[in-house]
């Protein structure tokens, strides 16, 4: 690739980079988690779903340093061989010379890019990178990066930093004032139905950029990535595994209603998707490894504005969009969850701590049908009594109060007072 060429683009690419501290940068919950990690000599990875934040995030903890940049999601860089990250480094060394930590956006997209990053590293150089596909954190790094990094998932903004982007702030006695709490409702609305992908707070078209987003993410990180031969196929599985957010899903059951051949494909097809962070696999616990391999799997979306903006509005149900809010709020606190099933019931959400089950947790977007209401308290009582955990939670829309029965407690709590941590 020619030098000056490489030039032009870094330059520009660094004007780029100096003008996302001129937009409304809200800082992320993350921060206090990695600043002092960030620090170290380790190389960073930030790793999540296309257009989360990771490159604000990056530049942020950055932005007192002096530092090279070079985007790899560039169309101009579309390509890029490992052999020319060479020429990529003499010219960042030729722009600042005094240079010796590095950002590398989307390094996922150079075949080979951790040979070059572990080089740089070997070097004394100070690196950060980061990339939309899970295998950074997998295959590439544990290959070769081994001992000398670490790694940060970012998720989209959460509720919180959704409502201090648009400028909400709030304490713990707005919950008892009718006017203010009408105002955070109101944000929920909106959150749940456009996402805390932060470019879409910025955009009136919101559901086309999420559509675009989407297609992106199929074709560019998944399609192209893996040399898909049948991409329709892919795409179907895809469209169906969006379209069945929060419901049971097996291999077998995929292959059946596309007619393909082989589970083994199906499998790798929801990997893929899973590897970009466009899903997550939630597995049925049990305390025997096995059986949680065998039985169905949950699959969520990483973000309800794309739910919204794919799904049919008829095949949408509000319950099921909350549960898949909840998910990935409890993935984004970094918690290991499963859901608990059994013959003659099931609860939405079991977190685990360590060896420790430490909640039980229900999902119902309405609990005033008295039916209903049965089987969720004799769910989360049955579990309880089964795993000998004792925090219970019913997370709603709008329900607040506490359930006593026998011994057992269970706070009914609503979804919006949940995410803000009070």
């Amino acid at each position: 690739m020619d030098t000056n060429i490489i030039r032009q683009i870094l330059l520009e690419q660094g004007e780029e980079a100096k003008a996302i501290f001129k937009e409304k940068i809200i800082p992320r919950e993350i921060l206090p988690n990695i600043t002092k990690a960030f620090r170290s000599n380790l190389i960073k990875v930030i790793i999540g779903v296309r257009r989360c934040g990771k490159s604000v995030l990056a530049h942020c903890l950055l932005k007192d340093k002096e530092y090279g940049y070079i985007n790899f999601d560039d169309e101009r860089l579309i390509g890029t061989k490992t052999q020319d990250l060479n020429v990529f480094l003499e010219v960042l060394q030729e722009l600042k010379p005094s240079c010796r930590i590095l950002l590398l956006d989307e390094i996922q997209n150079v075949d080979g890019w951790e040979l070059f990053v572990n080089r740089l590293k070997r070097s004394g150089f100070n690196i950060v990178v980061t990339g939309s596909n899970s295998k950074l954190l997998s295959k590439e790094l544990a290959t070769h990066l081994t001992g000398r990094h670490f790694s940060i998932e970012l998720y989209p903004f959460s509720f919180h930093e959704f409502a201090c982007y648009k400028g909400f702030s709030f304490d713990k006695e707005d919950f008892n004032i009718t006017q203010r709490r009408a105002k955070i409702k109101q944000l929920f609305t909106e959150y749940q139905q456009y996402g805390g992908l932060p470019e879409v707070l910025k955009l009136e078209v919101k559901t086309q950029y999420l559509r675009e987003l989407y297609d992106r993410i199929i074709t560019r990180d998944i399609i192209l990535r893996y040399h898909i031969k049948y991409a329709r196929d892919l795409k179907e599985v895809a469209l169906y595994a969006i379209s069945n957010f929060a419901a049971r899903m097996t291999y077998h059951k995929i292959r059946r209603i596309f007619e393909m051949k082989s589970v083994h494909t199906v499998k790798n097809y929801v990997d893929f998707l899973q590897e970009a962070y466009l899903l997550f696999q939630v597995n049925a616990f049990s305390f025997k490894l096995k059986e949680q391999f065998k039985q169905p799997k949950k699959l969520y979306c990483v973000d309800p504005g794309i739910i919204n903006a794919i799904v049919p509005k008829s095949g949408l149900d509000l319950g099921r969009l909350l549960e898949n809010i909840v998910l990935i709020e409890l993935k984004r606190q970094g918690n290991e969850v499963y859901f608990y099933s059994q013959p003659n019931y099931e609860v939405d959400f079991l977190v685990k701590g360590g060896m420790k089950i430490s909640q039980l947790i229900q999902v119902c977007h309405s609990i005033e049908d008295e039916n209903t209401r049965k089987r969720e308290l004799k769910a989360l009582i049955k579990a309880s009594q089964a795993l000998r955990c004792n925090e219970l939670l019913i997370i709603t829309s709008d329900t607040e109060s506490e359930e006593k029965i026998g011994p057992k407690k269970i706070r009914l709590i609503p979804i919006w007072k949940w995410m803000l941590g009070k």
